[in-house]
């Protein structure tokens, strides 16, 4: 049989029929998309920006007035800017132009010149009556009058918009303009806002509730996020399409505070689906049956209101592996679970998200494809992340000029939204307390000029960064040291060995890429007891802005079989989420013993170092871990844990020579009020042999000296009250003379022995000559030699 050919004539009706739909289709219509978080600034309300290839086609210039037509018959006007990181087709719009225009992301919206716009010589804007209660006042001077001297403002008739004054939010709602509908706000422009507050519509939604533009930090797996969830219930027919099912579960984990329920909560507010949080613990009952029913009641009310998104939190309480479970109820819950997801209709469109900060521990049946899809890790946000959420969480905050978001996101190593949440909450709060005096907490209202007077400053993120850390970190200390190297003396060839290891990698990242080699792991200090090692690992982690871990050998030894190990795990868990970090082991000789040489602890001792050596050998090269290990004893410690690619260096801190030990007694007395006559160089020729320690406690000695006779003096001044007394106590005071110094020296005393120095050095030597070639070694000076 011949195959139908349709005529020519049929063909080219076609092919300009399909020309002029994508024609209109391309005129005007831009998908909706949220701007990127860079920055929360006001006029963002009446902004919108687009690629500079979109506005030439629609021959808009910067700057112009356009206007946008949405959902609902809905439509508003917006100052267009070009943004060449927004992709051709889209326009980019924040959640306030969005709510007045009805859309959510991924929508359609339709853009037009705005030529015949005027500037308005009137307008009427009242405030809402659920975001000014218990302010008094003139809102005018202390919102409105900041807010349009801003910029020219285009606004429409029935528009919302927020302004931010003091640390109060306030909505407000366009009542009418002259001319009519919109109009352009100028400096002219006369703002009535006299009137009662107008109570929200029931078709307005609130400006507050979380969207996209409230979740920052976990950008890559919100866009996963979005695409397993919001093309199945929005778009079902491309899964049909394609003839396959589309997703029915995703499992967020990750740890506490990082925006697991936010993200749920965004995606089903932009999406518009019904959204049913089940809480693990609340369908749990003591009666039989009953909790198996509350479980099925939740599933038919989503499929119900479909399309809908079903949350589980906590969901490791309703769902753990059932293998590991005593109780016949909760095997019964699980089973149930999963027959529910099994028996979800394709059609449905109920999407089940799960989040958990154990996954492990759930039940393995749930995590095949067809239950929980796929799994979403939302962990420890990094500097940019950090970033994000901060500007996030002060967007609705009036902040001084002084503030420096990104100085605060540096320092902000292993914290998690939550974490960064309380600290600007903390910030607030010193803001609050500098005017609790004219705050009178009798009266149920505030006045505005109070609220319009306040305003956080960097110094209450300082405050409030010395009065929090990390919730992921708070089982371990972890600290930013105060140690600098000034503190630290002599050393000089350490220091810079230091900075090329630990600080270089941090501060200098795209170097290493460079030239193509990952940087050192981490390094081992070895040598006498009180030369600095401590000190030289706490000044390292300061000058870089490292979080500090210090670990005591010890302190990872227990008694019960697997926990030493466990122990270390954990440790390298929270290095790893709270990079770039300095773990730092000190007494390293206590866990890292030569194997096998372990008597009577039942080798616990050898496990901890086997799980050592795993950890240091897994360690990701992408997280800027850095372990530093201090012993007395190096002799005894096991080879394989001081090969290159563990503890790459290995570092001799020897005795001070004498110009090391004149640094020291400079560093520890730097902030002491010492005599003129007091010769350090003197102190430091008589102190051979002497360690940094035993140095400082000469220092320690002196001023001990000094305070006690000065606290003398004083109490003969008082006894005699006499100003010759007076007089011989002003020669003199408050001050650390040579006698004092004199008087210290005669205690002295050195805490490491000739003997002690010589296995030092000795240790040393057999490391310098096992290094192979050594400076026997060299290139050819004629490149045929080599041939």
């Amino acid at each position: 049989m011949a195959d139908i050919v349709p005529s020519k004539s049929k063909k080219k009706q076609d092919a300009t029929c399909a020309a002029i739909l994508e024609r209109k289709k391309a005129a005007n219509r831009l998908v909706v998309e949220e701007p990127p978080i860079t920055g929360a600034s006001s006029h963002d309300n009446s902004v919108v920006s687009m690629h500079p290839h979109a506005m030439d086609r629609l021959q808009l210039f910067l700057g112009d007035t356009i206007l946008i037509k949405g959902k609902k018959r809905k439509d508003t006007l917006c100052t267009v800017f070009s943004d060449e990181t927004c992709e051709e087709p889209r326009i980019r719009m924040n959640k306030v132009v969005r709510s007045n225009l009805r859309v959510r992301p991924g929508d359609l919206v339709s853009v037009y010149q705005c030529a015949d716009v005027q500037y308005g010589t009137r307008v009427h804007i009242l405030p809402l009556d659920d975001t000014v209660e218990g302010i008094i006042g003139d809102l005018f001077d202390a919102y409105l009058r900041p807010y349009f001297s801003e910029a020219y403002r285009p606004v429409r008739r029935g528009d919302l918009f927020p302004v931010t004054g003091g640390v109060r939010r306030v909505e407000f709602k366009v009542m009418e303009t002259e001319p009519p509908e919109y109009c352009i706000v100028a400096p002219d422009t006369e703002i009535f806002w006299h009137g009662e507050p107008v109570r929200r519509e029931d078709e307005e939604e609130r400006l507050d509730e979380v969207g996209y533009d409230d979740v920052g930090g976990v950008r890559k797996q919100m866009g996963q996020i979005r695409e397993l969830v919001k093309l199945p219930l929005r778009h079902p027919q491309l899964f049909k399409s394609v003839g396959v099912k589309p997703p029915k579960g995703i499992l967020l984990y990750g740890p506490p505070g990082t925006g697991k329920t936010l993200n749920a909560r965004a995606i089903a507010n932009e999406t518009g689906a019904f959204f049913l949080c089940i809480n693990g613990p609340e369908i749990m009952s003591k009666m039989a049956g009953e909790s198996e029913s509350n479980l099925r009641k939740a599933f038919e009310e989503a499929e119900k209101n479909a399309p809908s998104i079903l949350f589980m939190d906590e969901i490791d309480s309703i769902a753990p592996k059932r293998e590991k479970t005593h109780g016949e109820v909760e095997k019964r819950i699980v089973s149930q679970l999963l027959t529910l997801m099994d028996g979800l209709k394709s059609r449905a469109h109920v999407i089940v998200i799960g989040a958990t900060n154990r996954p492990n521990s759930i039940d393995p049946a749930l995590r095949r494809f067809g239950r929980f899809d796929r799994e979403i890790d939302i962990g420890v946000p990094d500097e940019t992340g950090r970033l994000e959420v901060l500007r996030i969480h002060t967007k609705k905050m009036k902040l001084s000029e002084d503030v420096n978001l990104e100085r605060v996101s540096k320092e902000t190593h292993g914290y998690v939204g939550a974490d960064l949440a309380a600290l600007c909450t903390e910030a607030a709060l010193h803001c609050i307390r500098e005017k609790m005096d004219v705050i009178d907490l009798e009266d149920d209202s505030i006045d505005v000029e109070i609220l319009s007077s306040m305003a956080v400053t960097d110094k209450h993120f300082r405050t409030a960064l010395g009065a929090s850390n990390p919730s992921s970190l708070r089982e371990t200390v972890v600290e930013v040291p105060n140690v600098s190297w000034e503190d630290v003396g002599g050393l000089e060839s350490v220091k810079r060995e230091l900075q090329e290891m630990v600080q270089y990698p941090v501060e200098h990242p795209e170097m290493f890429d460079k030239f193509g080699m990952s940087p050192s792991k981490g390094v081992l200090f070895y040598g006498p007891p009180g030369c600095g090692k401590t000190l030289l690992a706490k000044a390292i982690a300061n000058e870089c802005q490292a979080n500090f871990i210090s670990i005591k050998g010890p302190e990872l030894l227990t008694m019960w079989f697997g926990e030493s190990e466990a122990n270390v795990r954990e440790i390298f868990d929270k290095a790893h989420g709270s990079a770039p970090c300095v773990l730092f082991f000190d007494e390293l000789d206590s866990i890292a013993t030569q194997r096998g040489s372990g008597s009577g602890d039942g080798g616990a001792t050898d496990r901890v170092l086997n799980q050592l050596l795993t950890e240091m050998d897994g360690m990701s090269a992408n997280k800027t871990v850095f372990i530093i290990g201090a012993t007395n004893r190096p002799d005894i410690i096991d080879s394989a844990l001081m090969r290159p690619g563990r503890l790459d260096q290995l570092i001799y801190i020897p005795l001070p020579d004498e110009e090391s030990r004149l640094q020291i007694f400079r560093s520890c007395l730097r902030k002491s009020p010492v005599s003129g006559r007091v010769d350090l160089r003197v102190m430091a020729k008589h102190t051979q042999g002497f360690s940094g320690a035993d140095i400082t406690e000469i220092c320690q000695r002196a001023c001990k000296y000094a305070i006690r006779e000065d606290i003398e003096k004083e109490k003969r001044r008082a006894a005699a009250n006499t100003e010759d007394l007076q007089e011989e106590e002003d020669e003199g005071a408050n001050e650390i003379k040579v006698g004092h110094f004199e008087e210290a020296m005669k205690s002295a005393r050195r805490s490491v022995s000739n003997a002690d120095v010589r296995k030092y050095q000795a240790f040393a030597q057999t490391l310098r000559q096992s290094r192979g070639l050594g400076s026997e070694f060299r290139f050819p000076t004629n490149p045929a030699d080599s041939c």
